[in-house]
């Protein structure tokens, strides 16, 4: 697993500069360097993982369900790289590298899959052009 696709979700709330998330998802180009960055003082979540774009600009947080993996691989020094993939509706998708494997933008594949909250294949009622890895259930 030298590589995963990450969501990227709280696009909708403000920064504390007042910069807007959404706005720098937009301005963010595929390929684009993003870093992670724990926050285990953050009050609502002690594991999250904020994101920012390449110019600084925090775009949201590492989903919460995959916060303890990644918090894992950052504390390892597993992680290469993290670059900016696409935009999406609850925020934005991110590349992960790791191992010293740089992280390279997927294929695009059939529109008519996607996963779903828990990692499982399901049909997609609309094409948003994203194929995220796949992430077994925790069982």
């Amino acid at each position: 697993m030298p590589q995963l696709s990450l969501l990227i979700v709280g696009a909708d709330h403000p920064n504390k500069d007042k910069s807007n998330r959404r706005t720098e998802i937009l301005w963010s180009n595929p390929g684009e360097e993003v870093h992670l960055v724990p926050e285990p003082k953050n009050p609502v979540d002690p594991q999250a993982i904020a994101v920012f774009s390449a110019r600084g600009v925090q775009i949201g947080y590492v989903k919460s369900f995959q916060n303890q993996l990644i918090r894992s691989y950052l504390a390892r020094g597993r992680i290469t790289s993290c670059i900016f993939q696409h935009p999406a509706k609850d925020g934005a998708i991110i590349r992960v590298g790791l191992d010293g494997e740089l992280p390279s933008l997927p294929e695009a594949a059939p529109a008519a899959l996607q996963v779903g909250e828990q990692g499982c294949w399901s049909v997609a009622d609309e094409d948003d052009g994203f194929w995220p890895d796949y992430i077994p259930p925790d069982d």
